[in-house]
């Protein structure tokens, strides 16, 4: 059974940094891409980065350059770096994979920056 934990979010000034982590089991993690996303209160549910089995990456505008993902694979965690915060960027976080045939989500971590 696929089981995705995430955990560091929390509440930071604007300008600061946080990192997310997103343990994985119940998968074999060196071959799936996986994903981050958030969602706002009142707001779908948007992609912010991705990376392939390969290691490319891959980001929304709105973070690019500000925000790096990564993985472990020894560790089954993926990791999402997140620098120069902005109130724009409170959401809960959601890490994603997709294994044939069900897309699964963990449980979301809060990130809160205030102004």
């Amino acid at each position: 059974q696929v089981q995705l934990v995430e955990s560091g979010g929390g509440l930071v000034q604007a300008g600061g940094s946080l990192r997310l982590s997103c343990a994985a089991s119940g998968i074999i993690f060196s071959i799936h891409p996986m994903n981050w996303y958030r969602q706002a209160p009142g707001k779908q549910r948007d992609f912010v980065a991705g990376i392939t089995s390969g290691g490319s990456t891959v980001y929304a505008d709105s973070v690019k350059g500000r925000f790096t993902i990564s993985k472990d694979i020894a560790k089954n965690t993926m990791y999402l770096q997140m620098n120069s915060l902005k109130p724009e960027d409170t959401a809960v976080y959601y890490c994603n994979v997709y294994q044939y045939p069900t897309n699964y989500w963990g449980q979301g971590t809060q990130v809160t920056v205030s102004s």
